[in-house]
């Protein structure tokens, strides 16, 4: 398993290895003690699996709040994503910043996102599987969003804004300026 921390050194890359045959192929996709190793300490509780059929599907900017604050390892299975995570840690260095990463079922990387950030995708092929472990269940109660474009924020998506193709809760979510407060260091 290669780990390589990202720009935010709290996000991770983590490439499992693959071991290929004319068979196919066989990966160790998670293991709990390597993780543990490389730093990345969480308990997994919910498992999440969704599909978007078009090219230029933007899923977030997402997170959970307290009392069910989530953290996600995130993978493509199928296709290819931009992924995103956003620092809105109050008091963080980072705070506002954001990195990206593509994952792809070619690369077979994985993104390790902690509690206190927002988190999103674009999809770069049609038919994308994106399957993510959480450290916590769903709660809409605690469920937050940001718009994927705030200006505040500038992610340099790979699409243009025209070519998003956004869930009514997304098209309708607030700016950066609403995140305030939501996570303290």
């Amino acid at each position: 398993m290669q780990v390589e921390p990202l720009a935010i050194r709290e996000i991770v890359l983590v490439t499992p290895a693959r071991f290929s045959d004319e068979r196919g192929f066989f990966s160790e996709t998670y293991n709990l003690a390597r993780m543990r190793e490389a730093g990345i300490t969480p308990e997994f509780v919910q498992d999440n699996h969704s599909l978007s059929r078009q090219r230029g599907v933007v899923r977030g900017l997402h997170c959970q709040v307290a009392p069910y604050p989530q953290g996600k390892l995130v993978r493509c299975t199928r296709g290819a994503i931009f992924d995103v995570a956003v620092d809105i840690r109050a008091g963080s260095a980072t705070y506002g910043k954001w990195v990206g990463a593509e994952l792809s079922e070619a690369n077979w990387s994985q993104l390790w996102i902690p509690p206190g950030f927002l988190h999103g995708f674009c999809t770069l092929t049609e038919d994308t599987e994106v399957q993510y472990k959480c450290t916590d269940v769903w709660n809409r109660e605690c469920e937050r969003a940001v718009s994927w474009n705030s200006a505040e924020i500038g992610i340099e998506w790979p699409i243009a804004e025209h070519e998003a193709v956004l869930s009514d809760k997304d098209r309708q979510a607030p700016g950066f300026a609403e995140a305030a407060g939501w996570f303290r260091l």
